[in-house]
């Protein structure tokens, strides 16, 4: 019994050592606020949620609000797409994907070029599939997820120049894990990294522990940084490009082409492969929070699209040009 009562009293001292020291961890780091410990506060987890196969995507048949130049409405159909309800009406149905450039960031849904279009084609289905932070890996798997739910007849694929060769060279952007293309050595390659891991921008958010504790938080960060590190790669998009051309062409429709600003070496790719395309450069945009479109700046770009959906026959003869 004596033996008994000294164990309990030394691990119940042992505890209350470590509860003491956690404790002391924990109001440490909160009154350091280590940045790499705090909850992102943006619309990749205020708007989206974790996805295994992509990353991340927006929740389905939600609303909300999102601020950065300014405050703007957001609201996600049964899909996850910020965009209306989708009829079954046989229309030509064209396909916009794409980043946060597409998915409006910055702008009212009714200021968007593809809003945009759909006024001016009454007649078409325009559909938005833009999400935030994706590259062209994920766009290239959204698309194939949302295929036999839209139809389309026309996909057109808008290429950031200012970050998607990054987002297509790594398996983690934004604080993020995501699935990354591995290009093979005679050609052709392979998705890695799928299911994707959750990370800590959905975990901190997600499991309570995290969410209340700092020191679980980093117990998080590091055990994340050693068992998923960050992993560059090749740089993939021409080939990803070309996997979206064979499937959309596969599935009998058309594909082009909008490049957010210049990019020569992209462009006479293109070219070279015979990929309709036209550039968004020009285009005005806010000077800050990833320089997005501005209202005259998505106009600019639905104008510029809308030629090139003319130049390449992708436009009923009673629409307008």
């Amino acid at each position: 019994m004596i033996w008994l009562r000294r164990t309990l009293r030394g691990s119940l001292v042992y505890a209350a050592i470590i509860l003491v020291t956690l404790g002391v961890c924990e109001a440490v780091l909160r009154i350091r606020d280590p940045s790499i410990l705090r909850v992102v506060r943006d619309e990749k987890n205020l708007l989206y949620r974790y996805d295994s196969e992509l990353g991340w995507f927006p929740k389905p048949n939600s609303t909300g609000k999102f601020t950065a130049t300014h405050t703007v409405d957001t609201r996600h159909n049964s899909l996850g797409l910020r965009e209306r309800e989708l009829g079954s009406a046989a229309k030509t149905t064209i396909l916009v994907l794409g980043d946060s450039f597409v998915w409006g960031y910055d702008a009212e849904e009714n200021e968007r070029f593809t809003d945009i279009l759909q006024h001016d084609l009454p007649s078409e289905r325009i559909v938005n599939a833009g999400v935030s932070g994706y590259g062209t890996d994920q766009e290239y798997l959204l698309m194939r997820r949302l295929w036999d739910r839209i139809n389309p007849n026309v996909v057109v694929l808008v290429y950031c120049v200012n970050n998607d060769h990054l987002d297509n060279s790594s398996n983690k952007r934004y604080e993020a894990y995501k699935p990354y293309y591995v290009l093979a050595p005679g050609g052709g390659g392979e998705f890695k990294g799928i299911p994707v891991p959750q990370s800590k921008r959905y975990l901190f958010i997600n499991d309570w522990l995290a969410r209340n504790s700092l020191v679980v938080r980093l117990v998080v960060s590091l055990y994340l940084s050693l068992a998923r590190p960050e992993i560059h790669v090749p740089d993939p998009s021409e080939q990803l490009i070309v996997m979206t051309r064979q499937f959309v062409e596969r599935h009998g429709a058309k594909f082009l082409v909008g490049l957010q600003d210049r990019d020569p070496e992209l462009e006479a790719f293109l070219g070279a492969q015979g990929i309709p395309y036209a550039s968004f450069v020009g285009a005005e945009h806010y000077s800050s929070n990833g320089e997005h479109w501005t209202p005259q700046g998505h106009a600019l770009v639905a104008k510029r699209l809308m030629a090139l959906l003319a130049e390449n026959g992708n436009l009923p003869s009673d629409n307008p040009r």
